[in-house]
């Protein structure tokens, strides 16, 4: 007698866009910069230039030389300002066709910078999400909120999802340590919650850490029994880390799963897709193609190449 078993890949994406605001100010936040007036000189054209360029990045992330190509069933993004953006990118732009469905926040983060998650209906059906307001601690400023979403996959497994664009090193890393320990804490607690009322939880963390695998805010998550399995990602084509600085490759985006959620991973790797690259003149070798280098418009994708994790569904 053969048995057939029957299994699903669900692909995973991080990716943090740099900048993808609107072109509209808000009142309440200053993002006078990414306006058609202000010093980026943020118009239309190229904010639909980019929408197209994080669309196509996305749709391109879906291919797999082993299994072949599907659309990404998720997608954690960083450094989005608004729902009218998401509206733009998922049925307005070149990705309207792949019929996403989408969470964001609302952070009280001074710039208006958010965290997003889009997820494919026939592969995730959510059950409950909400947003996980950090308080600043003091000489702190406001921060992003944390994304959780938790739902079913196909095999009806209920899967739980943080998104987290922790605050920057701005002022250098050991002033600004303890503001991203502070998110780590709060990170911490959520997942003891959900581990609470389901001790075998599959739990995935993505995002923008600001932090390497061995920083002390990755190593208090570790604490809580979560494993960075972008620990060692690289790309295919030349990246040894999602962000280049001064020619010193670094992953500041990662992807933590639970035991229950690592049992079924099958590869982590950096998608360094060749458009997204160029030639990296002064240090050598490649970096990402990002949108802007400075005040000046590059017309590129992110300084941020993503992450992308494949799982198996049985």
């Amino acid at each position: 007698m053969i048995a057939t078993l029957l299994v699903s890949l669900f692909t995973f994406i991080e990716l943090n866009c740099e900048n993808l605001f609107d072109t509209q100010h808000d009142t309440l936040k200053n993002d006078y910069e990414f306006t058609p007036n202000g010093s980026y000189h943020w118009t239309h054209t190229r904010y639909w230039h980019k929408l197209n360029h994080i669309g196509q990045e996305i749709v391109a992330l879906g291919d797999d030389s082993i299994h072949g190509w599907q659309l990404p069933d998720m997608v954690a993004l960083c450094e989005v300002e608004n729902d009218s953006v998401l509206r733009d990118l998922t049925q307005r732009s070149l990705l309207r066709k792949a019929h996403y469905k989408y969470f964001i926040t609302n952070s009280p983060d001074e710039r208006g910078i958010d965290v997003a998650l889009l997820y494919q209906p026939a592969s995730f059906s959510p059950i409950r999400t909400y947003a996980i307001r950090i308080k600043p601690s003091k000489n702190m400023r406001p921060t992003r909120d944390i994304l959780y979403t938790c739902g079913q996959i196909i095999n009806n497994d209920t899967l739980h999802i943080f998104v987290v664009h922790a605050p920057s090193r701005y002022g250098g890393e050991k002033i600004s340590r303890p503001h991203r320990l502070l998110v780590a804490q709060y990170l911490a607690d959520a997942i003891d919650s959900v581990r609470n009322k389901s001790p075998q939880a599959r739990i995935i963390i993505a995002g923008d850490f600001n932090d390497y695998t061995s920083s002390p805010s990755l190593e208090a998550i570790y604490t809580h029994n979560m494993k960075d399995i972008s620990a060692k990602a690289i790309g295919s084509h030349g990246a040894k880390g999602t962000y280049r600085y001064q020619g010193e490759w670094g992953s500041l985006d990662h992807i933590l799963c639970s035991p229950p959620a690592c049992n079924n991973i099958i590869s982590c790797y950096i998608g360094d897709l060749p458009f997204l690259l160029e030639k990296d003149e002064k240090y050598g070798s490649v970096h990402p193609m990002r949108c802007y280098q400075g005040p000046r418009y590059q017309n590129g994708y992110s300084d941020h190449l993503p992450l992308v994790a494949r799982f198996v569904i049985h």
